[in-house]
């Protein structure tokens, strides 16, 4: 397999801008924009400049090369410490419990409180594969990879890691969970709404959204069907989650209801499970499947391939993830099984 993930550069702009034609709606870390767009590369670009081991608001942009026709067929990106540059909203469920002594009746309320209880953390976005190419593992590869940067430059991202989900979007393109909550108080369509969102950021939700409690039961049947739902097309994204450790803990996105996964960075089975090894042969034929990584911040690199660990801190890999890599007997190369 000739795909390789790498570092984002100004030079992408175009294949950015392409793919976030094809994303649907409800993609906010990826607008159909292109002056946003560029924003978010000169904000990569600095990131992969500095040599900086603190955290601080950063954000880095990852891309799906064919490296045989150089082509960009798919993104990722993760932002090392959200709610620093606005607040960072989510709708925590929970219940409150009453009680009546003179009916003997216990009432359970769910309610959908506005929180910045995740604000701090980092963050796993963006990630979108174009439609032509989602066979052979590539999202995985997307997906895994994004976890193993974070081993290879922990300093720079914060103990807690979440993940938002797409929420369940119309054939309209519209959402039941924006026209059953927000949608009532701000006189816009989901459509703007997003896209303002991934423009402007979303202090126009600490202006406008009221900060009551909202009781779930008032909702329409529409609304209520789709909180804490993923859309379709995120199903399996889920399931990748759940196996790297994340959960969901009862925080939806104010916008389409999706789910917002959280873990502890350490935990996080990509993070914990990848480890460097010196590189001492490139003519592995047969070896364990693996995702392997290399190269620092701006130089980092990605594919799936081959390895035989030797139990002494050194790694065989096979000659087309060398190629894809480019990486020679002596250099550093993470890996984790696949």
């Amino acid at each position: 397999m000739s795909f390789r993930l790498r570092a984002a550069r100004a030079a992408d702009l175009e294949a950015l801008y392409e793919m976030a034609k094809l994303t649907g709606g409800g993609f906010t870390n990826l607008p159909p924009d292109r002056a946003s767009l560029k924003a978010k590369l000169e904000r990569t670009e600095a990131a992969f400049a500095s040599d900086s081991d603190a955290l601080s608001d950063e954000l880095f942009v990852l891309v799906l090369e064919n490296a045989t026709t150089g082509a960009v067929r798919g993104t990722c990106q993760l932002m090392t410490r959200v709610g620093q540059r606005w607040p960072f909203y989510s709708y925590r469920l929970n219940t409150l419990t009453q009680y009546s002594q003179a009916l003997d009746r216990t009432v359970r309320a769910e309610l959908l409180s506005l929180v910045t209880d995740l604000e701090g953390s980092s963050e796993v976005g963006g990630l979108f594969l174009h439609p032509n190419e989602r066979a052979g593992g590539l999202g995985l590869l997307l997906a895994r990879s994004r976890y193993m940067f974070v081993a290879m430059h922990r300093a720079r991202f914060a103990d807690r890691i979440l993940a938002e989900l797409r929420g369940i979007i119309d054939e309209r393109g519209g959402s039941p969970f924006w026209d059953g909550v927000a949608g009532r108080f701000f006189g816009m369509s989901f459509q703007d709404a997003d896209y303002f969102n991934a423009i402007n950021g979303n202090q126009f939700i600490a202006d406008l959204m009221p900060k009551h409690p909202v009781y779930i039961a008032m909702l329409s049947e529409d609304a209520r069907s789709v909180i804490g739902v993923p859309h379709p097309t995120g199903r399996a994204a889920m399931r990748m989650l759940e196996n790297e450790g994340f959960r969901a803990e009862g925080y939806v996105d104010i916008f389409d209801g999706g789910p917002t996964m959280v873990a502890h960075t350490d935990d996080v089975t990509s993070v914990k499970g990848s480890a460097p090894a010196t590189v001492t042969a490139m003519s592995v034929s047969e070896g364990e499947r693996a995702i392997l990584t290399t190269g620092r911040l701006g130089t980092f690199r990605a594919c799936f391939g081959a390895r035989v660990l030797d139990g002494d801190g050194g790694i065989a890999i096979d000659s087309a993830s060398a190629d894809l890599l480019d990486v020679c007997e002596g250099d550093t190369v993470w890996s984790v099984a696949r």
